[in-house]
């Protein structure tokens, strides 16, 4: 049959006719793309012809892309509940536009699949017209797609929005989509599809290769740190991954990746933070990480230790302590003995097996966290091993990997593995010994190659002598156990207090924290441990108006606890008579004397501050 369009002026006449009198040109992007399919000589009356594909190849389509569904989980769960109240499909494609995964309104999802949105089924814009996957493609760049704008008349039941998710070195990795009926307003979708994205990439960067160098930058300093900030990895002067911030910030383009970076943007480019500018000469702020580079650095601080990861900005500090456990950890993953890590609630277990992950040899495959205490118990087996298509009510029709096999080369890190239900830790036993798992409902077992890290806030030796858990498991993955101590056994309290309120937005809005304040948090026994204290100075910092000095008064209720005064011989009363602050002065001499000088102990002992103590006993003022 004849197509109604052959040429681009013809689709032009045709396509304003469908919009009716009135309607303004469509945007660049729309225009440029239904004059490629004007010219493939699409007919834009006609039902696109598009094949899913087969049970098979859509496995292999699955596993190819493993690694992309995993990075954009998160994302797309979030955008679940927008597309659930707006009656729409969160839609996952590959790099060619195949549609992956859909997520969201069911009542929709019946009517996407009548036009062929689902799983399995390409969208490229050769095959299913001006749409916002397939024109997102070709355009690298965000798109969004109205009703009448698409190409082919069935698809005008849609409005799409869709964005690429880019790779460090400007591949498109896939397309991230929010699609809706095309009567309800979608004024929202391209904002929440970039944000999402843009946390995708930032994510991608997060595997750094050994050697390179991580430059992060922002004109907001608040903002380092977060998906919004610019990424730029060098190779010695060789750019070798970027994100699209990154590039922006700097005047560059994609085709900077691989070439030699000009130090044309003025800064000290020495670890830790920095000041740069743009492309137009304005300031940006930014903090370089990673490998030393004694030729082009200015600072004498001492580098950060080889082999161990950088902490960036939201990351628990390390103490010496930690770091030593760490190295001793990495040591034996690498001869492939795995590790138990035990400690308190909050103590930084998964930051440990992070970072042990991040300084060996396997750091450039994934790291894969399980949380066995959050598992369903019905469904742990098949959320570790994987299964096989149709093997229980309500398993997805193409199976399922398994947690197991997807830290194929890299880390597998079990939190929580106490809680592990003990007819599972046989099938675990079995796994590690063989190191093959047997997907439920497979007959054929699949080989698999990780380190293991475990971790449990209870005593393991003394559920073994309990029975409650098993003693030949025991011995498999605990012939190395590390222990991390409280907070609360931390020498370095205020250093860390000071270090982890840095890491805050509070700095930046010139929020600051009084001696006092800081020697509180310090000495709260906090029995969330770091996770707890990260949390509150969070809270401090987001209500803390601009400018101000915290006191006791802004810390919440348990953690301003006073010390109790020490036992100091008091000066016999006056008078009843005499002056108040008379006493009050005695006392504070009382009090220097008791703790030989030292200003912040007497302030403590007595519940002032110091500078109170200062003005009141010293006859001098400090600030805060």
């Amino acid at each position: 049959m004849q197509s109604r369009v052959s040429t681009p002026r013809t689709l032009l006449a045709a396509r304003r006719q469908a919009f009716g009198p009135g309607v303004a040109e469509p945007p660049p992007p729309i225009l440029r793309s239904w004059e490629r399919c004007a010219a493939l000589g699409l007919d834009f009356g006609a039902r696109p012809r598009v094949e899913p594909l087969s049970s098979a190849e859509m496995r292999a389509a699955f596993d190819r892309n493993e690694a992309l569904r995993q990075r954009c989980r998160p994302e797309i769960e979030a955008l679940h509940a927008d597309a659930r109240a707006t009656g729409g499909l969160v839609i996952l494609t590959d790099a060619d536009g195949l549609i992956l995964d859909t997520l969201g309104n069911d009542s929709f999802a019946g009517r996407a699949a009548q036009v062929a949105l689902r799983p399995g089924v390409p969208w490229s814009e050769s095959l299913t017209g001006t749409n916002a996957i397939g024109t997102a493609l070709i355009e690298r760049r965000a798109v969004e797609v109205r009703g009448a704008e698409h190409y082919f008349e069935p698809h005008r039941i849609l409005s799409c929005a869709a964005m690429p998710i880019l790779g460090p070195d400007g591949a498109v990795l896939g397309i991230l989509d929010l699609t809706g009926p095309s009567g309800i307003h979608q004024g929202h979708a391209l904002g929440l599809v970039g944000l999402a994205v843009d946390a995708i990439e930032h994510r991608v960067l997060d595997a750094v290769p050994a050697g390179c160098e991580v430059l992060r930058l922002h004109r907001d300093p608040a903002l380092l740190g977060t998906p919004r900030e610019g990424v730029l990895v060098f190779e010695g002067r060789r750019i070798v991954g970027a994100n699209r911030h990154g590039l922006a910030l700097l005047g560059l383009g994609w085709d900077a990746i691989g070439a030699e970076a000009a130090d044309r943007h003025g800064g000290d480019l020495a670890p830790g933070p920095l000041t740069l500018r743009d492309a137009h000469g304005a300031p940006l702020y930014g903090r370089l990480q990673g490998a030393s580079a004694p030729a082009r650095r200015r600072s004498t601080a001492e580098p950060p230790r080889p082999g161990l990861p950088i902490p960036g900005p939201e990351a628990p500090i390390l103490d010496p302590a930690t770091q030593k456990l760490i190295a001793r950890a990495v040591r034996l993953i690498e001869a492939g003995i795995p590790v138990v890590v035990e400690g308190e609630t909050g103590t930084g277990k998964e930051v440990f097996a992070r970072a042990a992950h991040a300084a060996c040899a396997r750091s450039q495959k994934p790291f894969v966290a399980v949380n066995c205490a959050a598992l369903p118990e019905t469904l742990i087996e098949a959320e570790l091993f994987g299964y096989e298509p149709g093997a229980f009510t309500g398993a997805a029709r193409h199976g399922a990997k398994g947690l197991l096999r997807q830290a194929e080369g890299g880390l597998l890190f079990l939190d929580e593995i106490g809680d592990m239900p003990l007819a599972l830790q046989s099938r675990l036993l079995r796994a590690l010994q063989e190191r093959e798992v047997l997907p439920v409902g497979g007959t054929r077992p699949v080989p698999v190659d990780f380190a293991l890290i475990c971790a449990t806030h209870r005593d393991l030796s003394r559920m073994v002598e309990d029975g409650a858990f098993r003693a030949d498991l025991f011995y498999r993955i605990a012939p190395y156990r590390v222990r991390l101590a409280p907070l609360r056994d931390r020498p370095d309290r205020l250093a860390l207090v000071r270090d982890l309120w840095a890491r805050t937005n509070g700095p930046a809005r010139g929020v600051s924290l009084s001696p006092p304040c800081e020697a509180a948090l310090a000495d709260a026994s906090w029995p969330g441990n770091l996770r707890q204290l990260v949390a509150c100075l969070k809270a401090l910092a987001a209500l803390a108006e601009p400018g101000e000095v915290l006191g006791l008064d802004a810390l919440p209720e348990g953690v301003a606890v006073p010390v109790a005064p020490a036992a100091v011989p008091m000066p016999e009363p006056e008078p009843a008579t005499g002056r108040l602050d008379t006493l009050a002065q005695d006392a504070m001499r009382a009090a220097l004397a008791a703790h030989g000088g030292n200003v912040s102990k007497a302030a403590r002992s007595l519940g002032i501050s110091r500078s109170t103590l200062y003005r009141r006993c010293l006859g001098q003022r400090v600030e805060p």
